[in-house]
């Protein structure tokens, strides 16, 4: 059980005063009240309202070492963890920040590369379109002026092949005239004049 110096000292006078009558009546030097009348209390001495002004001025003591160790030692201790989790916390925010501006940013230049891309393509498709036509135009033109070449050459020698038909012709024909002419009448014609007839009966 726990017992304080008060209480150690009373119970030491309490012995002494039984051995001793005349010291009943002496006044206690720490509080100024009589032994007979501490005897006759009973009270325990942490609740005695005789102890009340030691006890607060050591709960006085106690608070202001209490408060001297709160404001020196833990408040600083505890604030300078907050401020350095509180400037942890604003750097990561910045940094999360700035990788999401650069994301952003990432982000802008795919998309802009992309339609340059096929902004690029289209153009090329095209490009590519019209020097097909361009490159099939002038196939089809070199194949009609080949046509058109070959197309001359076949007329010329198809007149050429009939200029010497028809000249065939009229050479036999004279020579067919002149035999029939010998046969029918007898008589022989020059060529001049059977050149004549024949030319009069090809106009007609």
């Amino acid at each position: 059980m726990f017992v304080t110096a008060a209480y150690a000292q009373s119970s030491t006078t309490e012995g002494a005063e039984a051995h001793d009558p005349a010291a009943a009546g002496e006044v206690h030097t720490e509080t100024g009240v009589a032994h007979e009348a501490e005897h006759g209390s009973g009270v325990f001495p942490p609740f005695d309202s005789t102890h009340f002004a030691s006890q607060l001025l050591w709960l006085a003591i106690t608070f202001g070492l209490f408060y001297l160790l709160m404001s020196k030692v833990i408040i600083p201790r505890i604030g300078g963890i907050l401020e350095t989790r509180h400037d942890r916390i604003a750097q990561d925010l910045d940094e999360a920040s700035r990788l999401k501006g650069e994301a952003d940013a990432a982000i802008a230049a795919y998309e802009q590369e992309l339609a340059s891309a096929r902004a690029k393509g289209h153009s090329i498709a095209d490009t590519a379109r019209d020097a097909a036509k361009t490159k099939a135009n002038a196939d089809r033109a070199g194949v009609e002026a080949d046509l058109a070449k070959k197309i001359a050459a076949a007329e010329a020698r198809i007149a050429d092949i009939k200029s010497k038909a028809l000249g065939d012709v009229g050479a036999i024909a004279e020579e067919t005239a002149t035999a029939v002419v010998k046969q029918l009448i007898g008589g022989t014609v020059t060529k001049t004049e059977i050149a004549q007839a024949v030319k009069a009966s090809a106009g007609n």
